[in-house]
C-alpha cells in the first residue's frame, strides 16, 4: 500500500508527464532534440502482418471466468469462441462453436449440434465435454461465475450425450439464447489448474478463436498470434499486438508517426485533429456503450451488510431525483461531446432500439432545476445563509470523484458544479489517479462519479448485474458485480419475468418498465451513448467488419468480428516505428521528467470503472 505523501508524488510525476507530452504534440518538430521519448511502454514491432493497437486499458486478468473491464474481455472474445455468438449484421443470435440449435415448446430445453472437426489452437478436438466442463464450473464455484454468472443462474443441469451434441435444461423458460457471451475453456487445459479463480490465464493460451494470448507484459503490451485452427478460419495478419501508451495524446501522436495501426475511444477534439491526416482514415460508429454519473446510494452485501462511505442524503430518493432535474445532459453531450452521440435515457443504448428505455416514456424527465428544488425542500433541505441546503444540522455537501487523467470528466465537473450550487447542493470536486478512483468505487467510499458499461445485444446480462443477486458478498466490495450498488425487490421480480417472457413484444414491455423504475430510483444520471471514434493507417490496413454492419464500430463490439477481416495493403507502407518518432523529442530536463513520469504511472496503473466491460 502506499503512503499518501508517496502517492501524491506519483501523482505529480504523472501530472507532470502529461503535461510535457502535451508540450509534445503541439511543439514543433525543428524544437525536438535528437534523444527519443520513449512514449509506448515497449516498442511496437512493426511489421506487415502485425497489427499494432494502442491502449492504455486496464487489464484485471485474462481469466474468462472472473475478468470484467474492456481491455481484456475484448481480447478474450478473440481468444475463445462461445456457443453462439453475436452476429456482425445486428448481433442477433449466430454460430459460434453450435452450427444450429433449437428448443422445446417452452423454452426450458435447448440443444445444440456443435461443427464438425473443430480444434483447439494446440490440435486436441472441441468437443461438447468442453462446453459442459465450462458451464458446470461457472455453475457450482461461486467464484468462476464472477464474470458471467448471472447467464448461467436459471440452468439446471447440462448434457453432452455424444461429442457434437449439448443439451441445456432450464429450471424456467428463457428467452435470451443460453449459449452467447460465455468464453468456452478447453477441459484437457482448466480441468489440470489447481486453483481456476486465481489463474492469470496471460500466456501461451490454448483457445478456439480467431486468436490466442501469446504474451502478456503488464502496462507494456499484449500480443495476441493468429490461431491457425479457428473454425472460421485463419486471420489474413499473423498477430495482434496491443501497445501501451501513458494518455491518449500520446496514441493519437503514435498513429500519426506510423507506430502504431490503431486508435480507439478518441475524443473529438482528437479525431477531429486525425482528419485529413495522409494515410490515416477516421471512422465514427454507433457505439454499445452509455455513460453515466453513479450516485451511491447506500451499498450493502446481497446478506444486507451495509458497508461503505456514501452520504446518507444519498439514501433518499428524492435527494437522488433532484440531483437528476439539476443536471442538464443535453448542454453536457453538446458541449463536451461536441455531438458525437445520442442523448442517454438509461443503462441500455440507443444502438438497441428495441430495449432502449423510451424517451417518451412517463418516468424520464428533463432539466427542471425549479422541480429540483422543490423535490430538496420536499425532503426537507433548506437554504443556508451560504446558499447551500441544510437538514438537522446538516449540509448536502457531496463528493464527486473524477479522474485527472480525463479531460471529460473535469469538463463535465465544470458544468456540473454551477448547477448543483443553483438548486443548493455544495459539490466537493476530488480529482485523482484511476487507480485510487477504482479502488475507491469497488468499496463505495464516494458519493458520485463517472461510470460507463458496454452493453450486449441482448439486455439479459446488464439487466442481471442491477438485481440484488449480483451485490457483493464481501463488505468490502468484492465478490460480485453490481453495477451501482442497486437492489429493489421489484426490479429483481421483473427480471425474472423478462427473462422467461419468450413472446418478444410483452419481453419488450417488462424490460421498458424496469428500465422506468431503475430511472426513477435514480442510482445513477445517464448521460449519453457516446459515438465510438477511432482512427486507423489506412496505408497499411484496411478490410475492418463492423457491427452492426450498417454505421457500426471496429473495436470493442460485442463480437471479434472487428479485426477478424483486416488484412494488410497491397504495398502497404510498413513502418519501423524508429524514423516517424520525430514527433516524441524533446530537450534536456523535460525528456527526463517525462520518462520518470510515465514509467511510474505505468506501473501504478490499476483499475478505472469506467474501462468496464
Amino acid at each position: 500500500m502506499l503512503t499518501p505523501l508517496r502517492t501524491h508524488r506519483l501523482r505529480a510525476l504523472a501530472i507532470g508527464a502529461a503535461v510535457a507530452c502535451a508540450a509534445i504534440t503541439i511543439a514543433p518538430a525543428t524544437a525536438f532534440a535528437a534523444t527519443p521519448v520513449p512514449e509506448a511502454t515497449q516498442g511496437a514491432e512493426a511489421s506487415a502482418t502485425t497489427f499494432r493497437i494502442a491502449t492504455s486499458g486496464f487489464v484485471d486478468s485474462f481469466n474468462p471466468f472472473i475478468s470484467i473491464y474492456l481491455l481484456p474481455t475484448n481480447s478474450i472474445r478473440y481468444m475463445y469462441e462461445s456457443l453462439v455468438q453475436n452476429s456482425a449484421e445486428d448481433g442477433s443470435p449466430t454460430e459460434g462453436l453450435a452450427a444450429s440449435w433449437e428448443t422445446d415448446e417452452d423454452g426450458r430445453q435447448w440443444t445444440y449440434t456443435l461443427h464438425k472437426d473443430m480444434k483447439w489452437s494446440d490440435g486436441e478436438p472441441i468437443t461438447s465435454a468442453d462446453i459442459k466442463y465450462t458451464y458446470e464450473q461457472m455453475m457450482t464455484v461461486p467464484e468462476l461465475g464472477t464474470a458471467n454468472g448471472n447467464l448461467v443462474s436459471n440452468f439446471d443441469s447440462v448434457e453432452a450425450p455424444d461429442d457434437l451434441t449439448l443439451v441445456i435444461n432450464l429450471t424456467e423458460p428463457q428467452a435470451s439464447n443460453p449459449g452467447s457471451e460465455i468464453p468456452v475453456v478447453p477441459k484437457h487445459i482448466w480441468e489440470k489448474i489447481e486453483d481456476p479463480a486465481t489463474y492469470a490465464n496471460d500466456k501461451d493460451v490454448v483457445g478456439s478463436g480467431s486468436f490466442v494470448l501469446k504474451s502478456y507484459k503488464a502496462n507494456e503490451s499484449i500480443v495476441l498470434d493468429a490461431n491457425p485452427n479457428f473454425w472460421r478460419g485463419a486471420p489474413k495478419i499473423d498477430k495482434l499486438q496491443y501497445v501501451y501508451y501513458t494518455n491518449s495524446d500520446a496514441q493519437v501522436q503514435a498513429l500519426k508517426a506510423g507506430d502504431v495501426d490503431f486508435v480507439t475511444s478518441l475524443t473529438p477534439t482528437q479525431f477531429a485533429a486525425l482528419q485529413n491526416v495522409d494515410g490515416v482514415t477516421t471512422h465514427s460508429g454507433t457505439g454499445r456503450r452509455y455513460h453515466s454519473l453513479s450516485i451511491n446510494p447506500g451499498f450493502q452485501t446481497r446478506d444486507g451488510v451495509a458497508f461503505g462511505t456514501g452520504s446518507e442524503a444519498l439514501k433518499d430518493v428524492a435527494v437522488r431525483q433532484a440531483l437528476r432535474l439539476g443536471t442538464d445532459t443535453k448542454t453536457l453531450l453538446d458541449n463536451v461531446l461536441e455531438g458525437q452521440g445520442v442523448l442517454a435515457t438509461s443503462f441500455i443504448p440507443a444502438s438497441f432500439p428495441k430495449w432502449t428505455l423510451a424517451t417518451d416514456n412517463a418516468a424520464v424527465v428533463g432539466f427542471d432545476p425549479e422541480a429540483a428544488q422543490a423535490k430538496l425542500e420536499g425532503a426537507g433541505w433548506t437554504v443556508g445563509a451560504d446558499g447551500i441546503r441544510e437538514k438537522a444540522g446538516t449540509k448536502l455537501q457531496l463528493r464527486l470523484l473524477i479522474d485527472a487523467e480525463d479531460t471529460t470528466e473535469q469538463s463535465i465537473s465544470e458544468y456540473f458544479v454551477p448547477w448543483m450550487k443553483n438548486i443548493g447542493v455544495g459539490i466537493q470536486v476530488e480529482s485523482t489517479d484511476s487507480d485510487t478512483l477504482s479502488a475507491k468505487a469497488t468499496a463505495a467510499d464516494y458519493d458520485m462519479y463517472f461510470s460507463g458499461w458496454s452493453v450486449n445485444p441482448d439486455p439479459d446480462y446488464q439487466l442481471g448485474i442491477n438485481t440484488c443477486f449480483n451485490l457483493p458478498s464481501g463488505a468490502d466490495g468484492t465478490g460480485g458485480t453490481s453495477q451501482d450498488g442497486y437492489c429493489n425487490p421489484e426490479f429483481d421480480a421483473l427480471y425474472n419475468q423478462q427473462r422467461s417472457e419468450l413472446d418478444e413484444g410483452k419481453r419488450q414491455a417488462i424490460v421498458q418498465d424496469m428500465l422506468a423504475m431503475n430511472y426513477t430510483d435514480t442510482v445513477q444520471v445517464a448521460t449519453w451513448y457516446a459515438n465510438g471514434l477511432e482512427a486507423y493507417r489506412s496505408d497499411r490496413f484496411d478490410g475492418f467488419t463492423l457491427q452492426p454492419a450498417k454505421g457500426g464500430i471496429i473495436a470493442n463490439q460485442a463480437g471479434y468480428w472487428g479485426f477478424l477481416t483486416v488484412a494488410p495493403v497491397e504495398g502497404g507502407e510498413t513502418s519501423t516505428g524508429q524514423s516517424s518518432n520525430i514527433g516524441l523529442y524533446i530537450v534536456g530536463s523535460v525528456v527526463v521528467l517525462v520518462v520518470i513520469g510515465g514509467i511510474l504511472f505505468a506501473r501504478n496503473r490499476r483499475r478505472k470503472q469506467a474501462d468496464v466491460e
